[in-house]
């Protein structure tokens, strides 16, 4: 009576496996909801890499919270990709020394230093996302006045690749890394292309480039993965049958279907668009339609048809709407559902 997510086993791990050992110096990226497996169990698939002799010897987390859930899964590193403030309190000591922090601001570095002395930590430089990181004159300051703890090298979060620019992008500011001549060789970067990372690494090879890949890695291979829900009740309508939690009436006959999953696990809330295209906006425009008529696409597929929500998700649950002609699960039954795995906390994972 769940929405579970389903993986399998075997050509999960070989995908793992590939990705790793076409990428040397790779560093999985753990963080969030775990790309929908749980950090806990992506913290495992890394030491699992490792141990299977790819040398995987960093874990990336989002944040400083999230250490706790990997660090008794996983032997390694441990890189917290959100930049330290002052404000942060220190990670436990029993995995202070495996932690590498992220210094984002020149001011920073002395901060951490003195509030952790010795401390582990990477230089961000600023891309063109403007997130986070400094200038490149602010790092040929701070390259300047090192002294103290431990540098790991330099961190760049690149914005997602967006043709021949990126690869500018990414060259431009290896020399300026280059130019801060700092006591380092090593660059931690995300969101590289394999051709990309291949090109820069012939073009600086006294770099170590050391590539962060999360989406590519774990949900790289979608056919290892399916997300179901449970069919929870099954209710027969006639047209003006009233329902839901706001009594809306039935349009015309058909079956009403209660299923696991709702706004709890992720299910109806809707992240912004991330394309700005033409047809992207068209489709806004679709949706915001089939909203005014008081109908909403679901992320659920029954009878091999994406199917309408009969009314906004419940906290665990979902009602759908389905036509006279359609063909009626039983209680019980599973049905897909195309789900956002960034986005979605499943109740259950089954590897299989």
């Amino acid at each position: 009576m769940s929405l579970a997510l389903t993986v399998d086993g075997g050509r999960w791990r070989a995908h793992l496996r590939a990705v790793t050992e076409a990428t040397p110096g790779l560093v999985p990226v753990a963080k969030g909801n775990g790309y929908g497996f749980t950090l806990g169990r992506l913290a495992r698939k890394a030491q699992w890499l490792d141990d299977q002799g790819l040398s995987v010897d960093t874990l990336a987390v989002g944040t400083y919270e999230e250490l706790p859930e990997v660090a008794t899964r996983y032997a390694g590193n441990l890189m917290v990709l959100t930049p330290w403030r002052s404000f942060q309190p220190p990670p436990d000591p029993a995995v202070s020394k495996r932690v590498i922090h992220t210094v984002s601001r020149p001011d920073d570095l002395a901060g951490l230093l003195e509030a952790q002395p010795g401390a582990r930590y990477v230089l961000e430089l600023e891309t063109s996302m403007r997130r986070h990181g400094m200038t490149a004159p602010q790092l040929w300051d701070v390259a300047r006045r090192l002294g103290g703890g431990r540098l790991e090298g330099v961190a760049l979060h690149l914005p997602l690749a967006t043709g021949s620019g990126h690869q500018v992008e990414a060259e431009r500011l290896l020399n300026d890394v280059v130019a801060a001549e700092l006591p380092t060789t090593t660059i931690w970067v995300s969101h590289l292309t394999p051709a990309e990372l291949s090109t820069l690494r012939s073009s600086y090879a006294d770099l170590d480039l050391r590539p962060r890949i999360g989406t590519e890695l774990w949900l790289g291979d979608r056919e290892a993965l399916r997300a179901t829900a449970t069919v929870l009740d099954v209710h027969e309508l006639r047209r003006g049958d009233s329902f839901g939690y706001r009594g809306r009436t039935s349009p015309r006959a058909g079956h009403l279907l209660v299923v696991s999953g709702g706004t709890a696990h992720g299910i109806g809330l809707e992240s912004p668009m991330g394309d700005s295209g033409l047809r992207s906006r068209a489709a806004v425009v679709a949706r915001g339609g089939l909203d005014a008529a008081g109908l909403t696409r679901s992320p659920f597929w029954v009878g091999g048809k994406q199917r309408l929500f009969a009314e906004p998700p419940h906290m665990q649950a979902s009602m759908l709407w389905l036509p006279g002609d359609a063909l009626v699960p039983e209680v019980g039954d599973r049905v897909d559902a195309r789900v956002r795995y960034t986005a979605t906390s499943f109740d259950r994972v089954e590897v299989v």
